[in-house]
């Protein structure tokens, strides 16, 4: 039963999250600031920030890139509640268990300002390992925060439509939209089968039974994606495509792109000069 619970509640977990993962994209069609910049502008223009963000060495600086992010969401209508959750919740919390032990002296040594006993054995706290934790920390959470602001104020299609746009791949593009498109439903087919199969024969499953029915349904489940790449596939062809997908509708850039453009430009000039200052 504990296995099952667990089975299903890792089911029904990795549902809601894909969930609240397509319901995000919601917030691509708000009023906001950022969902009515051009998004060829707004990929290269934030491509800059993160460049900038990964260079940049002065907490300061980083705290000023954080914010202005922090802006950039609540100008582009998104709660901050929303957006907080899906900047700190994975790569930066998991990002601690490798700085908290750079702030110690076997990794960091240097000035020493807390000293700590655990089990009879001295931890040492160096100003230089906790400068270089709280870098790095700052540093992930800002650049995460950048991409995902990016990608829940742009349209999946429109955000495919511009990388091949800045020729990429067509190949790696199509992969991208295929598994955005179809995971969600690959994730409800799994949870349908596993609810079907717990209706037909309960809990109480033999282990070598268990293992022939999911290798059945593995199988199944195989098969059931060729057979619906081949209709998808079919689909396409019948709707023209002839080995590049098209979207409607071309990108119109307006004074405020070319602001923006321009202010990001203007930051990144400033950031430039106060590095050189630093290292004169």
């Amino acid at each position: 039963m504990k296995n099952s619970n667990f089975i299903q509640r890792s089911i029904i977990g990795a549902l809601s999250f894909l969930k609240d993962l397509i319901f995000a994209q919601e917030v691509a069609l708000y009023h906001g600031f950022l969902q009515q910049l051009d998004p060829r502008i707004k990929l290269v223009t934030f491509l800059v920030l993160i460049i900038q963000v990964l260079f940049s060495c002065a907490v300061l600086v980083l705290l000023f890139f954080y914010a202005l992010c922090l802006l950039l969401a609540l100008s582009s209508k998104i709660r901050l509640g929303f957006f907080l959750m899906r900047t700190w919740i994975f790569i930066p919390l998991f990002s601690l268990f490798i700085a908290v032990p750079a702030i110690f002296n076997f990794s960091s040594p240097g000035e020493a300002i807390a000293v700590q006993s655990i089990l009879g054995l001295k931890f040492t706290i160096t100003r230089q390992g906790l400068n270089s934790a709280l870098l790095f920390i700052i540093r992930l959470v800002t650049s995460v925060s950048f991409t995902v602001l990016l990608s829940i104020t742009t349209k999946h299609f429109e955000l495919l439509k511009v990388l091949r746009i800045f020729k990429i791949p067509q190949v790696f593009v199509m992969i991208l939209g295929i598994c955005y498109r179809y995971v969600y439903l690959f994730i409800e087919i799994i949870q349908n089968t596993y609810l079907a199969i717990k209706s037909r024969i309960g809990t109480a499953v033999h282990y070598k039974n268990g293992q022939n029915i999911a290798a059945w349904n593995i199988a199944s489940l195989w098969r059931r994606s060729v057979h619906l790449s081949e209709e998808v596939y079919k689909a396409m062809v019948s709707r023209g495509y002839h080995g590049e997908a098209l979207s409607w509708g071309d990108f119109q850039t307006k004074i405020r792109d070319w602001l923006w453009l321009i202010a990001v430009v203007l930051l990144t000039i400033m950031n430039i000069y106060l590095i050189r200052l630093r290292y004169e």
